[in-house]
């Protein structure tokens, strides 16, 4: 996911289309995985890049390489496709608008699954196949995408359902993830929304809340940084 998000930020900075022709080629393999589990994205892998379904399960809570599906990379995932969908120049506009469903139902997929799955407002870290919770503890940088992705597919869609969404992912930020006292976002916690530091003690990462106050207000086919030199030169 992160080479994809890499290859296409080279691809913006140096007019190399090769970068994004790679990004293109992993997000297929990708999409064909999605869509063999019910858009619930494989996690895991043998170094023959067979599917590895069960890995971890006996160790769910594995802080990075958890058992099942974690549907903030679904939610991420579409956010990657649209952007490569819209910013490629070789897709027919059918090629596109069977990309762009797909990033939508990935996108439906996580947030039917993960959102307020337990009785309170939050994405749970993952799920089993099933689409049951099973780790049931809420990230920062999983909201931080929900809020970029659902930003991104309004704009890309108009649909009503996607600008609720992101009034609902904001809502649930300022109320409950923002640290109003200190600064930042708390970055992980528990079913209940309590603070929580087995994965992230501390507030060590910055980019992902910085980003989700960003992408919502840049260009959809290109990365945050050529976005934001855009908007610097335009000034």
């Amino acid at each position: 996911m992160h080479t994809v998000e890499a290859f296409l930020a080279v691809a913006d900075a140096c007019n190399d289309e090769k970068y994004r022709y790679r990004a293109g080629r992993i997000i297929r393999h990708v999409i064909c995985w999605a869509k063999e589990n019910d858009y619930r994205l494989p996690e895991h892998f043998t170094k023959e890049w067979k599917v590895e379904l069960d890995m971890n399960k006996d160790k769910p809570d594995d802080p990075f390489k958890p058992y099942g599906a974690t549907p903030g990379h679904g939610i991420e995932w579409a956010r990657l496709i649209v952007q490569w969908t819209l910013s490629s120049s070789d897709l027919t506009s059918s090629d596109k608008d069977e990309f762009l469903n797909t990033a939508c139902k990935l996108y439906e997929r996580a947030v039917e699954d993960a959102w307020n799955a337990d009785g309170c407002p939050g994405i749970v870290y993952t799920t089993d196949w099933s689409g049951k919770p099973v780790v049931h503890d809420r990230m920062h940088w999983t909201l931080a995408e929900a809020i970029n992705t659902s930003s991104v597919l309004y704009r890309v869609k108009g649909k009503k359902k996607y600008a609720d969404d992101y009034g609902m992912f904001m809502e649930y930020l300022d109320k409950t993830v923002i640290d109003h006292s200190v600064g930042s976002w708390f970055h992980q916690l528990d079913e209940k929304n309590k603070l929580k530091n087995t994965v992230w003690p501390g507030k060590s990462d910055l980019y992902h809340a910085f980003q989700s106050m960003l992408i919502p207000y840049s260009p959809v086919n290109i990365s945050i940084a050529a976005a934001v030199k855009n908007s610097l030169k335009d000034r």
